[in-house]
């Protein structure tokens, strides 16, 4: 049985997935820029589907979203534990696996999302790890979450008032990982 945070995304406004990455970027172009203080709250996560390796890899470690307290304290790895409870992740201590990702494609299979569940504890954090700023990417001004410690910038472009297609920009990484965001009430 799905939860809630589990059901997939709306996505009328968008094309079905998967997309190739050229497809995903056309369409991320089309879409309006977003204001900072306009992704203030909670959202929930999911991946948009364009053959990348992180596609569906959050998904099967139970990630819920983000949380956007100010321009200063965003939460930007909110995971949910077996439980129920939502836990913010240290993205420091998720990097170094990165880089694994599109070698290993058994870090998809469901056990290792268990595993995952088992070591959440060990890699919380109560501290904001990312910042929003308004930055330039392919030509437009929009809001971007940026690491701390880490070299990603999560880009945003709205659908709509409650849902926003992400960018994550990792350094040494060719191409981009999609996501949608959708805010929770």
């Amino acid at each position: 049985m799905t939860s809630p945070s589990q059901e997939p995304l709306p996505t009328a406004r968008l094309p079905p997935g998967p997309l190739s990455t050229e497809a995903a970027l056309e369409l991320f172009d089309r879409l309006e820029p977003v204001e900072e203080e306009s992704l203030i709250g909670a959202w929930r996560g999911s991946s948009y589907a364009t053959g990348h390796p992180f596609d569906g890899l959050l998904e099967n470690c139970h990630w819920h979203g983000k949380r956007f307290e100010s321009r200063e304290d965003v939460h930007p790895l909110v995971f949910r534990r077996a439980g129920g409870q939502l836990i913010s992740l240290e993205p420091r201590l998720l990097m170094p696996g990165l880089g694994w990702l599109e070698h290993l494609p058994w870090l998809g299979a469901p056990w290792v999302g268990r595993l995952f569940q088992a070591l959440m504890p060990l890699l919380a954090t109560r501290q904001s790890r990312a910042r929003l700023r308004r930055t330039r990417y392919r030509g437009v001004d929009s809001a971007t979450m940026l690491y701390d410690h880490a070299p990603i910038n999560d880009v945003f472009r709205r659908i709509d008032d409650d849902t926003l297609l992400g960018l994550m920009d990792l350094k040494g990484q060719e191409r981009p990982f999609f996501f949608l965001l959708r805010r929770e009430s």
